[in-house]
């Protein structure tokens, strides 16, 4: 008796999908140095070819190419969303793995009160405007609650890719202005993939009290695996790996483990996003891990599969849907509450560290960058239901416009900085502090 054979790609969907991925990293890499010339973080350029290929451009411009390209079908753009879906997966693993909780350690009990100020505050500015948006730009079916936690998450997460870039563009990464930001973000990081993984698996089952205990204590529960069996196992396969003097079996086994802790969480319902950032911050804190072994991997996710990612995320955006008043004036308030909720958030941190107000501007302004960790929350959201076409344009526009406004605002508060630290020492032209002086009392 023989066997059904297993059905291949059809030859019209493989020709498709390739031409889809070549158009989509060309006009990525291309826009995206276009804005790294121009100073802006390369994410922007990478969403704008999206927004070329999608809704807001090209199906006005050449609608019939744009429909060849851009199918209907669902089962073509499952194949895009699938490889999406692996970059996003490994690049939050990879950030995972590069998270730096050192930081976190030397700046202590400063770091953790900009960080919670900074996302405690539109956390519940963003589930209050959640809550008074207008029902019709909520997707049928989808509950309010869920939907005003889901934009608190969005309007507290930090990036710190695009952070730390924009602290390297600068000359401030060393700095202590610098450290103080990335130290915070970290615990962003941490607290935002955890909120976004408990108000996932609330949209997913619903909101009941046995829902809600389970959407709690399932983040827990793999935390605290990841502790005790996760971080042995992890140690032992990359102690393996390290036998081999090629970087081969390194980045093998770092991927194996953060797509089998992205499978994990997925079948507990939790997104798989956060099981890929448990599992690169067991693989980054390992003692084994041997970093420059990992480089091959950081190169693929960051120069090619993420700049396919971020450009599939923009193909999603209708900036057309901007010329109805009501969803202007929606991305109006949600932008304004994202933006004065972690500066007000992070500035209020600094001041009770006892840092000036330019330096708990800096920082805020550090803060405010949301970036690479929005389009990731924004693109769940979609994906399950919770936004629709129009929230999700507005969240991406967040993303846009915060990485756009961390750069000069950072530039003006430091140069203050600068020049306070110069009246203070009597200096017409002062040398800037970095983490190798002694700090001031204020600090």
């Amino acid at each position: 008796m023989s066997s059904i054979p297993v059905p291949t790609m059809a030859h019209h969907s493989l020709l498709v999908l390739l031409l889809q991925l070549a158009l989509l990293l060309l006009l990525a890499l291309s826009l995206g140095q276009l804005a790294a010339w121009f100073k802006m973080p390369a994410i922007v350029g990478e969403l704008f070819a999206g927004v070329l290929l999608g809704p807001s451009v090209l199906s006005h411009v050449v609608p019939g190419f744009a429909d060849w390209l851009l199918p209907k079908q669902a089962a073509q753009m499952h194949l895009l969303d699938a490889v999406g879906q692996l970059g996003v997966l490994l690049l939050v693993g990879v950030t995972g793995m590069e998270l730096k909780f050192d930081l976190v350690k030397r700046r202590g009990a400063t770091a953790v009160r900009v960080s919670l100020a900074g996302l405690l505050l539109p956390l519940g500015l963003g589930v209050a405007t959640g809550l008074l948006l207008p029902s019709s730009l909520l997707p049928g079916g989808t509950d309010p609650m869920v939907f005003a936690l889901f934009l608190g998450v969005a309007m507290c997460v930090s990036a710190i890719p695009v952070i730390a870039k924009t602290l390297l563009d600068m000359n401030l990464l060393h700095r202590e202005v610098g450290q103080l930001t990335l130290a915070s973000a970290v615990v962003d990081d941490v607290v935002g993939w955890f909120l976004l993984s408990v108000v996932s698996a609330m949209a997913t089952v619903g909101l009941t009290t046995g829902t809600i205990a389970a959407s709690l204590l399932y983040p827990v529960g793999v935390v605290l695996f990841a502790l005790l069996v996760g971080r042995p196992v992890v140690r032992i396969a990359l102690r393996a790996a390290n036998r081999s003097p090629e970087p081969g079996p390194t980045v093998a086994v770092a991927a194996l483990i953060v797509l089998l802790g992205s499978a994990a969480t997925h079948a507990l319902g939790l997104e798989a996003v956060f099981g890929a950032f448990v599992c690169g911050v067991l693989i980054g804190t390992s003692e084994e891990l041997d970093r420059e072994k990992l480089l091959p991997l950081r190169t693929t996710v960051l120069a090619f599969l993420a700049p396919i990612y971020f450009a599939t995320a923009g193909i999603r955006m209708d900036l057309t849907a901007l010329a109805r008043p009501a969803v202007l004036a929606a991305a109006c308030a949600v932008l304004a509450v994202a933006v004065l909720g972690k500066f007000a958030g992070a500035y209020i941190g600094a001041k009770l560290s006892g840092l000036d107000r330019w330096e708990a501007l800096a920082l805020g302004a550090g803060m405010n960058s949301r970036g690479v960790i929005e389009v990731i929350v924004a693109m769940v959201g979609l994906r399950l239901g919770i936004l629709g076409p129009e929230t999700y344009t507005i969240i991406i526009l967040v993303a846009i416009v915060t990485s756009l406004m961390a750069p000069p605002v950072l530039r003006a508060a430091m140069a203050r900085i600068e020049e306070n630290a110069e009246t203070e020492m009597g200096m017409g032209s002062g040398t800037p502090r970095d983490l190798t002086s002694p700090p001031p009392a204020s600090v």
